[in-house]
């Protein structure tokens, strides 16, 4: 009976609850921790902002497209990594980008709303940063009648999408309006909180260099398309630098540490979360980028490779049948490595771009499979393993960077100052970066190393300085060719592709204005069997350039 007494006792809580009318139901239904968004506070929206849209970025250039650009290889759950084999999933897919878009968009109208000029020049610099990157990743993308949904009707739900050159376009006008925001003395701005700001720490004219740096990077990726309007840009800016203050110096590179607290604000393939480590020891240096840096001796391979921990020994000396361990070397008699090829580098052994269809295998790994440990190839530096280290950042955009596109543009011949000054500029400013830079002047000795005058040599290095950030490098290779990348021989196309592939989802739902964006890709001879939708298909920019291939 004392158990029918607490049922019946609860049965008329809850009918008299129920009583109470739709009303009350309604405001159950309300989140009694969330903000309109017509109240909410920019300091509570900005941090959402820049620590998403900074690990969007690097989750690009450090994982599927460090593949493409052969920085890494993956042994295992490789197929996108090495082979191109793209779903449109995971980073693949832009609703990451998006999402970091309509938060973006809250700070604006709130910063518009108030009066606050500093977080309105943020907010524009961050648009024009997340658009930039969809038109440069995917192409045509939805822009003009994008983040409007909530406003109701089917071209707000089911956007139409602009071509690439209006998007452009509006990423270049955005930064320009931000330069023009930033530029007041810091007491004229109102309501910033340092911390919110996880980048520069509230200070404008960071933020000011940070959107004129991007003018110069959006000019230069322009600049096979629009020439002119590139040069006059570009030359603009660099001879008027009290209106345009660029990055030049490392110290102002725009990088996001991480906190390493949690999973949500650790290095992406740390193992302090990540228990089973797998993040981290299935993703490996690339041949293609361990083989240039070693002919060049360049220092900042030590900082981003671990040594390998059982170098192969091959020698006619040991006696047929050999293969043992001594002295912390692996030990190998010819005979045991018969039509097999390895790597007997004593330091460092990259994996080769998409080697084969069993990549752990590679270099006579005695443990093959999704858990292997190869002992013979080279891993990152423990530091990728680490939730925190003073040099795990995500780098939005960098000081050799600007110096690498001043350099490329006085290559060109435009009015920039001397194209040597600029290339080693660079090059010592992405040492300083990762804290090398005692290694400069042996560096830039080197034969190799020594300025050229051909771009292909700057481009090679700026390739390498774009380390964990490898999607410039892929827009790089986009527009020039170089560095003269390779597919693997097991790759799904003997040819390194140049854009994500649309969605299914969009396919799907947004089908009439994506068959239309779609319709203005150009087809390639490695892209006709995927149809328009495709990698190797051509989007506005590479149009009518015969670039990269």
């Amino acid at each position: 009976m004392k158990t029918f007494h607490i049922i019946a006792a609860i049965l008329t809580v809850f009918f008299s609850i129920s009583l109470q009318g739709c009303k009350d139901l309604t405001e159950l239904n309300e989140n009694p921790n969330g903000t309109d968004e017509s109240e909410v506070n920019p300091n509570l929206v900005l941090p959402t902002v820049l620590t998403e849209g900074a690990k969007t970025y690097l989750n690009l250039g450090y994982q599927e497209v460090a593949g493409v650009m052969q920085h890494t290889q993956k042994d295992a759950w490789y197929d996108a990594h090495n082979d191109y084999a793209w779903s449109g999933s995971g980073s693949q897919n832009w609703s990451g980008c998006y999402s970091v878009l309509r938060n973006n968009q809250v700070l604006i109208n709130r910063a518009e709303e108030l009066s606050l000029e500093f977080h309105y020049g943020v907010g524009l610099v961050m648009r024009a940063f997340m658009f930039g990157l969809i038109t440069d990743v995917w192409g045509d993308a939805p822009y003009t009648d994008a983040l409007r949904a909530e406003q109701g009707g089917s071209e707000n739900l089911l956007p139409k999408y602009d071509n690439q050159e209006t998007i452009y376009r509006g990423v270049i006008e955005d930064l320009e309006r931000a330069s023009e925001l930033l530029s007041k003395d810091p007491s004229s701005y109102t309501s910033i909180l340092p911390t919110a700001d996880v980048y520069f720490n509230g200070n404008p004219a960071r933020w000011r260099q940070f959107a004129n740096s991007l003018l110069l990077r959006y000019h230069m990726r322009l600049s096979e398309k629009l020439p002119s309007e590139s040069r006059a840009a570009i030359e603009r800016i660099y001879g008027d630098r009290q209106r345009y203050p660029f990055i030049l110096n490392s110290e102002h590179d725009v990088a996001m540490a991480f906190p390493g607290t949690n999973q949500s604000d650790s290095w992406p393939t740390n193992t302090v979360n990540d228990a089973s480590g797998s993040n981290y020891r299935r993703l490996k240096m690339c041949a293609t980028l361990v083989e240039y840096m070693q002919q060049r001796h360049d220092p900042r391979l030590a900082v981003w490779a671990k040594k390998v921990e059982v170098p192969l020994v091959v020698s006619s000396e040991f006696p047929a049948g050999t293969d043992e361990i001594v002295n912390g070397k692996r030990h190998l008699s010819p005979d045991r490595v018969a039509n097999t090829t390895v790597n007997t580098d004593p330091d460092y052994v990259g994996l080769p771009a998409s080697v084969s269809a069993l990549p752990s295998g590679y270099n006579l790994n005695p443990t093959p499979g999704q858990t292997s440990f190869n002992p013979h190839v080279s891993y990152l530096h423990e530091r990728y393993s680490m939730a925190k280290d003073p040099l795990l950042k995500a780098r939005l955009l960098s000081a050799a960077e600007v110096h690498f596109i001043l350099a490329e543009a006085a290559l060109k011949g435009w009015n920039v100052g001397d194209a040597k000054t600029h290339y080693e500029n660079a090059i010592k400013s992405s040492l300083e970066t990762w804290n090398v830079a005692g290694a400069y002047t042996d560096y830039i000795a080197h034969p190799r190393v020594t300025f050229q005058n051909k771009l292909e040599q700057l481009i090679e290095q700026k390739w390498v300085a774009s380390w964990t950030a490898a999607t410039e490098s892929w827009f790089d290779y986009r527009r020039t060719g170089y560095p003269a990348l390779k597919a693997g021989p097991v790759a799904i196309r003997q040819a390194i592709p140049v854009r994500f592939l649309y969605m299914q989802d969009e396919l799907n739902i947004n089908s009439k204005n994506v068959a239309e964006a779609m319709e203005r890709l150009e087809l390639t001879s490695y892209s006709r069997t995927d149809g328009k939708n495709s990698p190797w298909s051509k989007p506005w920019l590479m149009q009518g350039t015969s670039k990269p291939w």
